[in-house]
Order: C-alpha cells, then structure tokens, then sequence
C-alpha cells in the first residue's frame, strides 16, 4: 500500500515537471522512429506482399542452397569463437588476478595487448592476417616458401575474431575473478588440495555463469560481424555477408530482409538470454566479513608454462598490429620491400582528406548527442518511476542486439521508400545525418549502460537536496547529476567517437557517393587488393583513435570527478 503510494506520489511530480515530461516524449519518439520502426519495416517485407499477409519471401529464402549454407556456417563459427575467445579471455585473465610476474614490463604488455582490439578497427586484424599468411605474406611465403597458402575460409575468420573479441571476456572474467573470495580456495589448499583440484571444483564452478555470459556476447559479436567475414571470409558466406549480397548483387530487398529477420531473431534471443538469464545467476562470494588479500601464486610450475603461452598470444597481436604501418611503408608486400610513402601519397591523391574529414565530421557531431543521450536515459532509468521506463531502457539496449547489416537494411527499407514517402524522414536517406543517426543508435546502448552503472553510485538523497531547495529537473541533472557521473559522460564521449571512426557493417549500405568514410575506403582497396592502400588508411585511423584515447585520458585526468574530489580533500 505505501509502495502503491508512493509510486502514485513520484508520477504525480513526474508529469508536473514539463522539462521531464517532454525529454521522455523525445526521447520515445527518436527511440521508436530510428531503432523499432527500421526494426518493424524488415519484419513486415518479410511476412507482407501485395497487401496480404504471407510467408512466401521465407520459403524462397530457406529453399536457398546459400542461405542454408550461411546459416549453418554462421552457427559453426560463432561456436568456435565464443569458446576460443572464452578460453583466451580466462586464460589472460587468471593470470592478471592470480599469478606473480616479476617483470613489470611482462605484466604491462599483458595488459596492453587484451585491450588493443577492443580500440582498433575491426577489420584490422583481417588485413594483418593476409599481409603474414597470404599468398604473398612475410611469414608464409618469405620465411617459409609457402606460396599456396589459403588463409581465406573459416580458420582464417576463427582466429581474427577469437584475437579481436577476447578482449570482451577477459574484461568480464576479470571482475569475476577478483571477486572469489580467497579463503574458499585457500581453505581447499589447506586440506591438501592441488593447485589443478582448487580450479577446477571451486574456482571453475563459480566462474561458470560468468562463463556462460562470456561465450554468449562473443557468440553474438561473431555472428553479427560483417567487417572480418568480408575480409577474409573468401568462399565462407555468413548471414551478415550473405545479407549484404543480397542487397547489394541480387537487388533482393525482400529476400534480404526475411534473412536479417532470422539473423535479428537469433541475436535477439541470444541477447536476451544473456542479460536478463546469465547476468543475474552469478555467486555472491564477498560478504561484509574482512578478507585477506589474494596472495599471488610464486611457484614456478604455475607461472612459467602460463607467462610464456601469454607472452606468445601477445608476441603474435603485437606482431599483428606492427604489419599495419610495415605494410604501409613497404614498396610491394611479398616482393618488394623497400620503403616509399607512395601508398600515402595515392592515398591522399585519391581521395584527397575528404575520407578523414568526412568520417572525424560526422564521429565528432555523434558523440557529444550520444553521451548526453545516454546519461538522460540511464538517469530517466535509474532515478525515475514512469510506465514506460521498462521500453525506453530495452530499446536503448537493443540495438546491441541488433547486427549492423540488418539496421542498415532497416534504414533502406524505412527511410529510401517506407512509410514516410515525403517529409523531412524521408529526405534523410543519403545524407549525413543518417550516418550519424545510425552512429548515435550502435553506440547508445554502451554510454547507457555505463552512465546506468555510475548513477547506482549515486546516493538520491543528493538529488533530493536540490530538488528540496527548488530546482527543477532539468537544473539538477546539470547542475548536480552530471558534475558526479562526468567520467562516464567523457568515458562515453570518445567510446562513442571511437566505435563511429571505425564502424562499417551499419553503414556500407547507407553511405553514398557524396560521403568518403575510412572504414570503406579499407574495404574497398582491400577487396581491390591493393593492401599498401588500405594498410595507409588503416595506419593513419589506428592513430587517430588513440591520438583520441590519450586525450580522452588527459581530460580525464585534470578535469573528471575524481580529480575534483582529491582536490578538494587535499584543501580540506
């Protein structure tokens, strides 16, 4: 009864406070116009032809050899790389939080290389993988004299994605790991228990949620990525591939959007099995009792076979990464290695700097919409009581789901000829602003489930005080709520300036002529097979983005929260 009251009491101020009322009523509408309307229009190609309801477009589309084909394809390597990423990501991960590495340098290079892919391009690996193991690659055909080496196909997508997706997983298991509370696994070391029994009957057993969780993101991650398929795929057609083929060689509009409504459909489930099942069966294991700290395994049985398999995964991602600039540099991969800056100078001849322009541009005006877009729904989510507060968090939170292909279908079918035939909607396929509306969507659910962890920090009774002293809602969420979650404001800036840089399966099938972006300029000097090309324009995107993060960190640093409160408790 008093919970029945006092949701009743926080509507009734709700809806008396206009600036409130109105931010929701946007932000419904933007939700709803650019992440389920796309969403519904694939659904209804799929099931309606000529004004009547039919699944003809699905049978013609599974009776496709190809399809079929990609399906099971899709299936089979998402499989495999949400195991290999799992297994890496634990592996990089029990040794960050478990063993003792004297060298500092060591365990700094571990650390380094598990979040060099989550920054970089997601392509880039694909064109290290052909610079070293191609036809004409340093390792197989200069080193080795092999030159039938077929990197192509499954095995070559398997380990670009498995290195590029790890990242993910040792980010989550990381957490879960310094978590466990010491004195279980220290207690089944005390009754004799090997190393080998403790991991595998306590510390395993609670990792396995997490574990779960783990397999599920990169499972969806692979199947819906369509940069590295392309790349290196060859004669390997996955769904997202399979997808954007269809559009773009067979004009199947139709047919593409029945296969991205079963590639939507398998994400989906997938998505919500792992937040709303998996996210919440993990094991309290840290009580309010104190703990010692973790002492650090010291034996060298342990620590020597695990630091040099990770010195090894690292040795080959460095490896990997230093054949960007290399192959840029170098006169003729394979043949010819010379250095001559003739790769640039194309480069910049050819499309002078409207590809860097265009696409730092559009990043910039994206990011600063979406960091604020995401704090308003995190602080709407966390710290308010509306009906529809369940629907503005999951549609923020699906276009995680969502694979960049079939959004990019969604905005060809919605906005070239859907609903809106005249109008401001309908004038928006083609231009700019829908490549930064498409930006603002894939990297909304990020910055939201950032600034949503950071408000849970945030005591209300602060909120209260302004609210108390007569400030509005739109005065507090400036003036007190986002001066506290500034970090995750920042953080959310340049993530978002970061993944729109290097996006390029939202976008392939919505930028136009009269827009140069980098991501698909690589891919297309990469599919002309001009690598020294496409290695100058990757090259030059590896430094703009950590040119970004560095600056990111700097601001951070001097003018973030925490900064502001070890300030003012050293003037206390």
């Amino acid at each position: 009864m008093v919970k029945a009251q006092s949701a009743r009491l926080d509507r009734k101020k709700l809806f008396g406070d206009p600036v409130m009322v109105s931010t929701i009523v946007v932000l419904l509408i933007f939700l709803a116009l650019f992440i389920l309307y796309p969403l519904a229009m694939l659904l209804i190609d799929s099931v309606v032809s000529e004004g009547r309801f039919t699944l003809d477009v699905f049978s013609r589309v599974l009776d496709m050899g190809r399809f079929r084909t990609a399906f099971t394809n899709t299936l089979e390597l998402g499989f495999i790389v949400g195991l290999g990423s799992t297994a890496l990501g634990l592996l990089f991960a029990y040794v960050d939080v478990y063993v003792s590495i004297r060298l500092r340098v060591v365990r700094r290079m571990f650390n380094i290389v598990s979040m060099l892919p989550v920054v970089s391009p997601p392509f880039v690996l694909s064109l290290s993988m052909i610079l070293l193991f191609g036809r004409g690659g340093i390792i197989t055909r200069s080193l080795l004299g092999i030159y039938d080496s077929n990197i192509y196909g499954l095995h070559g997508i398997a380990i670009v994605q498995i290195l590029t997706f790890f990242p993910v997983c040792y980010m989550m298991l990381k957490g879960l790991l310094k978590n466990i509370d010491p004195s279980l696994e220290e207690a089944s070391r005390d009754m004799g228990a090997s190393r080998w029994k403790v991991f595998t009957t306590v510390t395993f057993p609670l990792l396995l949620p997490g574990l779960g969780n783990a397999f599920l993101v990169t499972f969806i991650e692979s199947v819906a990525d369509f940069a590295n398929p392309m790349m290196i795929g060859g004669s390997f057609d996955t769904l997202a591939t399979t997808i954007y083929l269809q559009v773009t060689g067979a004009y199947d509009k139709a047919g593409a959007s029945a296969m991205a409504v079963v590639l939507l459909s398998l994400t989906l489930i997938l998505f919500l099995i792992q937040k709303y099942y998996l996210e919440k069966r993990t094991y309290a294991t840290l009580t309010g009792k104190a703990s010692r700290a973790r002492m650090l395994i010291a034996d060298k049985s342990v620590t020597r076979p695990l630091t040099i398999l990770c010195s090894l995964f690292s040795a080959f991602v460095i490896l990997m990464y230093v054949s960007i600039p290399f192959g840029a540099l170098f006169n003729l991969w394979g043949r010819d290695y010379s250095l001559s800056f003739k790769h640039f100078e194309y480069m910049f001849k050819y499309s002078g700097l409207k590809a860097f322009r265009d696409s730092f541009v559009l990043s910039l005006i994206a990011s600063p919409i979406t960091a604020l877009l995401s704090m308003i729904i995190s602080y709407l989510v966390v710290k308010k009581k509306f009906r529809t507060k369940g629907l503005i968090e999951f549609a923020s939170m699906l276009a995680m789901a969502v694979p960049g292909t079939v959004l990019g279908v969604g905005y060809i079918r919605g906005f070239a000829n859907g609903v809106f035939h005249t109008g401001f909607l309908q004038g928006l396929y083609g231009t700019g602003a829908i490549l930064v509306i498409v930006f603002i969507v894939r990297s909304l659910p990020v910055g939201t489930r950032s600034g949503i962890s950071a408000l849970r920090q945030i005591d209300k009774s602060i909120e209260e005080s302004a609210y108390d002293l007569g400030a509005g809602s739109g005065k507090v969420f400036t003036s007190v709520t986002l001066p506290l979650i500034k970090d995750s404001f920042l953080s959310g800036l340049v993530t978002t300036f970061v993944r729109s840089i290097t996006a390029i399966s939202a976008i392939i099938l919505l930028v136009t002529p009269q827009y140069l972006l980098i991501t698909t300029q690589i891919n297309e000097f990469a599919e002309k097979g001009k690598y020294g090309v496409a290695c100058a324009y990757a090259t030059i995107l590896i430094a703009i983005v950590y040119a970004s993060i560095v600056i990111m960190n700097l601001v951070t640093k001097y003018f973030g929260t925490s900064r502001k409160i070890k300030g003012g408790s050293e003037d206390a």
